[in-house]
C-alpha cells in the first residue's frame, strides 16, 4: 500500500488520533491549528481554529464540536495545558497541566456537560504531588483509575474517587529517563510506554507489573499498540520512511491494518 501524505500543518506534530470508527484523523501541531483528516484517502475535512499557542503547551484546553468545528468551551488553567483524554462513555475528561512558574504539575478530572450551556470549569479531582511535567495521563478500566507518567520517569495509578496514589512504578525496573509515551491495548488490560532511555516497557495496567522491555538504539518519542493483536511483536517487522525529522506521534487505525 502506497503511503498517504497529509500536508497542511505548518509546524511539528504533536499528537495524532483515530476516531472509533478510523474514518477520521486528527492531528495536533505547534502551529495552533488541530486538523481533521479523511483516513482513506488524506484529504483534510476541516481545521479547528481558536488556540493561540502550540496545541500541547497553552494553558487553555478546548472542547469542539467535531461535525462543525465550533468551539463549545475553553477551560482555562494558570499553566500550560498537556494531555487530555475522555473516559469510557465520554462523560469525564482527564487533563493535565505543566509545572509553570509557581504552579506544580496536576492532572485533573472534567466532567463533560451533554449540553454545552451546562459546562463548568469545575474540577471534580486536582491529582497533584508529581515533580516535573506529566506528559501523558490516560484512564484506566472502568473509569476507576487514573494512569499517569512524565518526566520524572515514573508511572503512577491513581483513584479517581479519592486521588489517592495506589501503584508506583520500580524505579530500578521502570524508565529511567523521561516517559515521552503510553498508549494502552483495546482491551485495557495492559499498556505501553516509551521513554528517552532508548527503551518501551509493557506493563499490566491493573498490577503495573513490568511484563518487558524492548531495548532500541534511539530515544523513543512515540508508542502504540494495535488493536489486532493481543500480544508485542519482538522482532522488527517493518519500519516507516520519508520522513526528514524525528517522529513525535504515532497512532494505529482501529482496523489495525493502517
Amino acid at each position: 500500500m502506497r503511503p498517504i501524505l497529509m500536508k497542511g500543518h505548518e509546524r511539528p506534530l504533536t499528537f495524532l488520533r483515530y476516531n472509533r470508527d478510523g474514518d477520521l484523523l486528527f492531528s495536533c501541531a505547534k502551529d495552533h491549528t488541530p486538523n481533521v483528516w479523511f483516513a482513506d484517502n488524506g484529504d483534510r475535512l476541516g481545521t479547528y481554529s481558536g488556540h493561540n499557542g502550540a496545541v500541547w503547551s497553552c494553558d487553555t484546553a478546548k472542547l469542539w464540536d467535531v461535525q462543525t468545528g465550533r468551539e463549545l468551551f475553553t477551560f482555562r488553567f494558570d499553566a500550560p495545558a498537556r494531555s487530555v483524554e475522555f473516559a469510557i462513555g465520554d462523560g469525564l475528561a482527564v487533563i493535565t497541566t505543566d509545572n509553570f512558574m509557581e504552579n506544580v504539575p496536576t492532572a485533573q478530572v472534567k466532567r463533560i456537560a451533554e449540553d454545552p450551556d451546562d459546562q463548568s470549569e469545575e474540577s471534580l479531582l486536582v491529582i497533584t504531588g508529581i515533580k516535573g511535567r506529566i506528559n501523558r495521563a490516560v484512564w484506566g478500566p472502568l473509569n476507576r483509575t487514573i494512569i499517569t507518567a512524565g518526566e520524572d520517569a515514573t508511572i503512577r495509578i491513581w483513584d479517581t474517587e479519592t486521588g489517592q496514589c495506589l501503584k508506583e512504578s520500580d524505579k530500578e525496573q521502570g524508565h529511567q529517563k523521561t516517559i515521552t509515551s503510553l498508549s494502552k491495548s483495546a482491551d485495557w488490560s495492559h499498556f505501553l510506554t516509551g521513554s528517552l532511555d532508548k527503551s518501551a516497557k509493557l506493563w499490566d495496567t491493573r498490577t503495573l507489573t513490568l511484563i518487558k522491555t524492548y531495548v532500541t538504539e534511539r530515544p523513543v518519542n512515540a508508542v502504540d499498540i494495535s488493536p489486532l493483536l493481543d500480544h508485542i511483536l519482538q522482532e522488527e517487522i517493518g519500519g516507516v520512511k520519508g520522513h526528514f525529522g524525528p517522529i513525535n506521534a504515532l497512532a494505529f487505525n482501529p482496523d489495525g491494518r493502517r
